[in-house]
């Protein structure tokens, strides 16, 4: 069984190529064509073990992401099955594609929920994740600037960002980068919220990725209420989740605000409906990225054109 190394997946993939195939796998899953297990968590003396899988029929996979969590720090394994055989395919490091999906998946629910003319963008957090973020929003959008705000971030943040995403980029306070802002991204470790939702500007479009723990959020309640759309990955998983809606008050997500990213793309939701409209995504992390991504790698890699 092979083992593809974070470097390998870097050099047989391009954003692009995740946004394509992580589309097909939410239209399957929109369309009961695939299934998901949802994130198990086990915790001894501080040192967490994760698992979290997916069956893609249509994809020819199904596998499941193993990681462990050690001071807050990561380490991801992806192990990949045949869905036509049932045999072993390979096995990954899966930071590579954590970084790559997480971000994918960012751009496919901005395509619907964003205005097409989106200019500017406010990123919170400018680790790996919101990096990985600003170079996809800016191949996606034409974007004229990136306003950063990240107390820990390094000096030559603002050149290598710049170089990475063509467009410019400048640190700015919580205010400064909200204010006009047409694509916010938090990409944070913050457990409370990063910015008041009045702030947000009519026609805004959020995406809060930060994180998947229950007791931490983002975002406050009144970006929540003034959301015309909802938009998560999977249901089940994310209101067990994302501390964004967990902490909401009682009552205020509604049912009619939520919607999954494979309704959006089977139609069943129409997406953004006004240019004045707030629209939010809160992405938690689910299996079916995972294995999607890590299925088109072993493809790319096992062509015949590639030996």
């Amino acid at each position: 069984m092979q083992h593809i190394t974070d470097a390998i997946v870097d050099a047989t993939i391009t954003p692009e190529d995740a946004q394509v195939v992580l589309q097909d796998a939410f239209e399957r899953f929109g369309r009961s064509e695939a299934a998901m297990q949802e994130r198990v968590r086990t915790e001894a003396q501080g040192i967490k073990l994760s698992t979290l899988g997916a069956v893609i029929p249509g994809q020819q996979v199904a596998g499941a992401k193993v990681y462990t969590t050690i001071q807050g720090q990561f380490t991801f394994v992806i192990l990949l099955f045949s869905t036509e055989d049932g045999r072993a395919l390979a096995s990954f490091d899966a930071g590579a594609i954590t970084r790559l999906r997480t971000a994918a998946c960012s751009v496919i629910a901005a395509r619907r929920l964003a205005r097409a003319d989106a200019k500017r963008l406010a990123l919170f957090g400018a680790g790996v994740q919101g990096r990985m973020h600003a170079v996809q929003m800016a191949g996606a959008f034409a974007l004229e600037e990136i306003r950063v705000f990240d107390p820990y971030a390094p000096a030559d943040l603002v050149p290598q960002l710049e170089a990475a995403c063509g467009t410019a980029v400048r640190l700015a306070t919580p205010e400064e980068a909200v204010a006009g802002a047409d694509i916010v991204v938090t990409a944070s470790r913050s457990t409370t919220p990063l910015f008041g939702g009045d702030q947000l500007a009519p026609g805004s479009f959020v995406a809060a990725i930060g994180s998947s723990l229950p007791h931490t959020r983002e975002l406050d309640d009144r970006a929540l209420e003034r959301a015309s759309c909802i938009a998560v990955e999977w249901r089940p998983q994310t209101l067990r989740e994302a501390g964004d809606l967990v902490l909401a008050a009682p009552g205020l997500v509604r049912d009619d605000q939520l919607v999954e990213l494979g309704e959006l793309l089977t139609g069943v939701h129409p997406g953004r409906r006004h240019a004045d409209e707030i629209t939010l995504y809160k992405s938690v992390g689910v299996g079916l990225e995972d294995i999607a991504l890590a299925g088109l790698v072993w493809k790319r890699l096992s062509s015949p054109l590639r030996r």
